[in-house]
């Protein structure tokens, strides 16, 4: 019969403390952005939510949330994040298009980007 083997323990790991003096002073911290969504009345309820749950990911709930913000206060943070990939949701946000439910309206819904560190105007 063989020896049985014993377990060696794992070694237990702590983590490094960095002391803001081992920091690179040359290398500025990620700013972070937001993708703010902007009011208009070229734009359903069901455009909003539709655009929001296909670009998103997000559920009817939230969507119709974040819809009834951008109504009541004429913008809605939708993200906040690297500038990135801020901008590549405002590309599809752009590209989105017309809401076919109100004939006059000729295009996507606005969004901006602004440094999260920004207070909101």
């Amino acid at each position: 019969m063989p020896p049985a083997r014993t377990r060696q323990p794992t070694p237990v790991v702590f983590p490094t403390r960095v002391e803001e003096s081992d920091l690179d002073p040359d290398v500025e911290p990620a700013r972070l952005w937001r993708l703010v969504l902007i009011d208009d009345d070229d734009h359903t309820y069901e455009y909003v939510i539709q655009m929001l749950g296909t670009v998103f990911g997000y559920g009817h709930e939230k969507a119709f949330a974040l819809a009834r913000i951008v109504d009541t206060d004429g913008r809605v943070t939708l993200m906040t994040g690297e500038h990135d990939a801020c901008e590549a949701k405002q590309s599809q946000v752009h590209a989105y298009g017309a809401d076919p439910r109100i004939p006059h309206c000729h295009g996507s819904m606005t969004a901006i980007l602004e440094e999260a560190d920004m207070p909101f105007a």
